[in-house]
This record gives structure tokens, C-alpha cells and sequence, in this order.
């Protein structure tokens, strides 16, 4: 197939680099040029292939670019009045996915909606999970390509499915660093050595695969970003927000959103997303190293 690449972050270029690899004929772009520059060493072509695409997709970092993107998109099947399908693949809300689609409708564009669960590591060994929602005939004809990213795929529905699936395990996620936070800082508290909990947790029954992904580098203090405080935050803020659409109370998840908060006024922002460890560290009256 022919595709386009709209955004190649830490998660789209090596995304975009599975398709090429699977012989796929692969253009990208991407508003940063240290990105394209990423991009050009992977081998891929570097350039507006919007016009010859057969399918179009976008890891965007936000509503706001999600819709512009759709507009974009839509604009060119409109003109072109060809099959184009646009598969995105960004965390976004629900209700902004919801109005790009239906801008795609009218141009006569299908839309797939495939979030993705899984961190830049998991994205560069393709072994990402595939979360689809939209018309179920396109999802099966664009299996092949969607599992150059990883082998577990689920279809979920014809509409916004996806996007709230993405927003329920990204709930989990970070309320997972919020019992890490209070548990890690109790122990160290009581005098438990630091490697000995991590040990022990690793080897409990609360040992699932995030907090084992986790307890390596967080064994050892570090908090090199795989998803930063700050991409956190913007993914609780989509959850609340949910949350208050549907009426569900979140009461856990906005007190994991204060300690965000918390880690970002205590200079944490780019730091991965377990920093809030250390705003509970603080909090405890411990050394945050």
C-alpha cells in the first residue's frame, strides 16, 4: 500500500519505519525537522504524499491537531473523490474524534481510530497493542498493515470505542504509578531498603507487566521518560473530562492528577511519569533521588 505518515514522534516514526520494513511504500511529515531528520535515516521519503496515498496516518499530540489534520484530510478526499482511509492513531477525546469523523463522512473518507497501548520501546520491538474502532469491513482490510505494529489486535465498534478504551487502560496506568508512589514511600519510610521492595514486588502476586517494565529502571532511581509528567497530565485531563461527560466519579484518578500537578510544580514535568514517586518522597519528609 501506499502510505503517508502524519506525525513521527517517538511513537509514529517507528510505527511508519514497521510499515516500510513490511514493503509498504512509506512517505512522512512532521513539524519538527529534527524528527525528518530521524525519518530520512530510517529510510523513509520525507515529503507531502497526501496525493498518492491509499491510506493516510496520523500520530498527533492533541485535539486541536486531530481536527486540523481531519480537515486536511477530508479536504483531499473531497477534491480527489477516491477510497482514501485515514487511520489515527493519537490519544485524544472521544468528542473531538467523534467530529472528525463525521468531517470525514462528508467527504466520503472512511475513518479507522486505532489507539495504541504500549510505550516507545514496545512501538520500536512492534509489539504494541492495537485498539480499532470505525466500519469493521475497513478494520479487516487494513489488518495486515495494522499488525506490522504488533500482534494483538482488537476491534471494538463502529464509532468512538477506541478512544475510550485508550482513556480506560491509560486510567490503570497512571493509577498504577499512584500505588507505587504511596507503597515505595511507605516501605522506605518504615526502613525498607529500596532494592529489597522492588525485588519482592516484582516477585509478588501485584507484579503485573507494567509495574515488572517499570521496576527495572525505577530499581535503580532512574526516570528517563518513556511518557512524561507532562503527557500524563494531558491524558488524566481527557479522563476527567470523560468522566464528567458520562457521570462517572473518578475521585482516585483526580487525586493522581494533583500529585501530577504536584510533580510538575516541583520541576518534574519532563521527567517519566513515576515521578510522582518522588513528589510522594517529599510529601513523606524522604530524599527524592
Amino acid at each position: 500500500m501506499k502510505v503517508h505518515v502524519i506525525g513521527v514522534g517517538k511513537m509514529g516514526l517507528p510505527m511508519a519505519r514497521h510499515l516500510l520494513a513490511a514493503g509498504h511504500s512509506v512517505s512522512v511529515e512532521d513539524p519538527s525537522a529534527e524528527r525528518l531528520a530521524l525519518a530520512r535515516e530510517a529510510g523513509l521519503g520525507v515529503a507531502d504524499g497526501l496525493a498518492v496515498a491509499e491510506v493516510v496516518v496520523s500520530s498527533l499530540p492533541h485535539d486541536g491537531a486531530l481536527l486540523a489534520v481531519s480537515e486536511r484530510v477530508a479536504a483531499h478526499a473531497g477534491k480527489e473523490g477516491r477510497g482514501v482511509a485515514w487511520v489515527d492513531t493519537s490519544t485524544v477525546s472521544p468528542e473531538a474524534s467523534a467530529r472528525a469523523a463525521e468531517a470525514c463522512a462528508r467527504a466520503g473518507l472512511q475513518s479507522l481510530r486505532c489507539t495504541v497501548s504500549g510505550n516507545n520501546h514496545m512501538a520500536e520491538a512492534a509489539q504494541l497493542t492495537v485498539m480499532a474502532s470505525g466500519p469493521k469491513a475497513l478494520h479487516e482490510r487494513l489488518l495486515p498493515l495494522l499488525r506490522c505494529w504488533g500482534p494483538t489486535q482488537f476491534w471494538l465498534g463502529e464509532a468512538e470505542e477506541a478512544r475510550l478504551m485508550k482513556l480506560v487502560v491509560n486510567l490503570m496506568i497512571a493509577q498504577t504509578s499512584a500505588m507505587l508512589a504511596e507503597a515505595l514511600s511507605l516501605g522506605q519510610k518504615g526502613g525498607l531498603a529500596w532494592a529489597d521492595m522492588w525485588n519482592v514486588i516484582g516477585a509478588s502476586a501485584v507484579a503485573s507487566p507494567i509495574v515488572k517494565a517499570k521496576s527495572v529502571q525505577l530499581s535503580q532511581r532512574d526516570y528517563t521518560p518513556t511518557f512524561t509528567v507532562g503527557q500524563m497530565n494531558k491524558d488524566i485531563d481527557l479522563i476527567l473530562g470523560e468522566g464528567a461527560r458520562l457521570r462517572v466519579p473518578l475521585t482516585q484518578t483526580a487525586a493522581t492528577r494533583q500529585l501530577m500537578s504536584a510533580a510538575q510544580a516541583q520541576g518534574d514535568e519532563a521527567l517519566d511519569y513515576a515521578a510522582i514517586i518522588r513528589v510522594m518522597q517529599r510529601a513523606a519528609g524522604l530524599p527524592a533521588d
